[in-house]
């Protein structure tokens, strides 16, 4: 199958994306041996490439620690001596290990991002880089990363463990969940409890998050990786570029708009479902923020529905005024029914029926 070079060019790798053979309505297309798309330039890559492949950019995404933080602090009360000291080390450790995931996801996904709209701009795809410096910035990453979170507690080192090995099952062979439909978006959707519980260990050492809300968080994360999806496949399928969507990632020759809409809205179900059974359980005062976070949730999936949204690019989530404001209304909601206490709504929640004699 040709591909026109008029906007890619072909690619002298050998390399090739195998066809799926499996049954499926997006399987139809021969893609067996396929060129890639992109050469790499010639020369030494300059060092800003390699730098590049950390993605420091995407550092706002641990706001999510910030929620962890706020629960622990908020439901169990801890002595926070040295806490300063303990909260700007773990950001430090967190953004490590998050940038040696990065590398690796760059690094490993070259020849697939090569066919990507926006991601054949990245530095892997664009430059011959060295195995030996990418795979010794990768180590140097991530033994920073435990290094650091070793100094801070046990608790918030393991999970920083877990936060380095969750880069490994999603993006090495031969699991790399990044591949299967659904799977690939439940693994990602790992990194959100992973950074709770960062938060939440770096506050209080002693206790681990409720499950209720380590789910909720699980599942809020899920319905943003789908969202995500979601977008990426309308942009990309709406120009005609199936086989292309088709070729940068196989877990897409899974998925169609409606499988990726339905699962969003089964993704926000399950997490406010998760989040009523934490609060009922924990902190009452926490459904009056509830009807913030659904508008929260809706916002995220309006930005999802338009096109070249930021939805595709997490890390400018912040450019959106309307995101920001219902991120700023749902965490100052938080913030307000974290510390402050409404005895009327443990009175509202007892069981209660109306007389039927009342109604004549």
């Amino acid at each position: 199958m040709a591909v026109s070079t008029k906007c890619c060019p072909l690619s002298p790798r050998s390399e090739a994306v195998p066809r799926h053979r499996e049954g499926s309505e997006n399987n139809n297309m021969d893609v067996d041996t396929l060129p890639l798309v992109n050469t790499p330039k010639s020369g030494r890559a300059p060092f800003g490439s390699y730098v590049a492949l950390a993605r420091f950019d995407h550092a706002s995404k641990h706001v999510f620690i910030i929620p962890g933080l706020i629960l622990a602090y908020a439901l169990r009360e801890p002595s926070l001596d040295n806490v300063v000291v303990s909260v700007l080390l773990g950001f430090v450790s967190a953004v490590a290990i998050a940038s040696a995931n990065y590398v690796l996801n760059e690094w490993l996904d070259r020849d697939f991002d090569a066919h990507h709209p926006s991601k054949q701009a990245r530095p892997a795809v664009q430059w011959s880089l060295s195995p030996f410096i990418v795979y010794l910035e990768y180590a140097t990453f991530a033994a920073v990363g435990l290094i650091l979170a070793w100094q801070i507690n046990t608790p918030f080192f393991w999970t920083s463990v877990v936060f380095l090995v969750s880069g490994l099952i999603y993006n090495v062979p031969p699991v790399r969940t990044k591949d299967l439909p659904y799977v690939d978006v439940i693994s990602e959707a790992m990194n959100n409890p992973i950074r709770l519980t960062l938060g939440w260990t770096l506050i209080d050492p002693s206790t681990l998050p409720p499950s209720s809300i380590i789910i909720a968080y699980w599942s809020a994360g899920a319905f943003l990786m789908g969202a995500k999806r979601l977008s990426e496949y309308r942009d990309i399928i709406g120009a005609g570029g199936a086989e292309r969507l088709h070729r940068y990632r196989r877990s897409y020759r899974y998925y169609n708009a409606e499988s990726l809409t339905v699962s969003c809205f089964l993704y926000a179900m399950i997490s406010a479902f998760f989040i009523s059974a934490f609060l009922v359980k924990y902190r009452l005062e926490y459904i009056v923020a509830m009807p913030f976070i659904a508008v929260l949730f809706s916002s995220y999936l309006w930005l999802a529905l338009r096109r070249d949204s930021i939805a595709q690019r997490p890390e400018r989530m912040f450019h959106s005024r309307r995101l920001v404001a219902s991120l700023g209304i749902a965490v100052i909601a938080l913030l307000i029914t974290s510390f402050v206490d409404m005895p009327f709504l443990y009175d509202l929640s007892k069981a209660s029926f109306i007389p039927v004699d009342r109604l004549k």
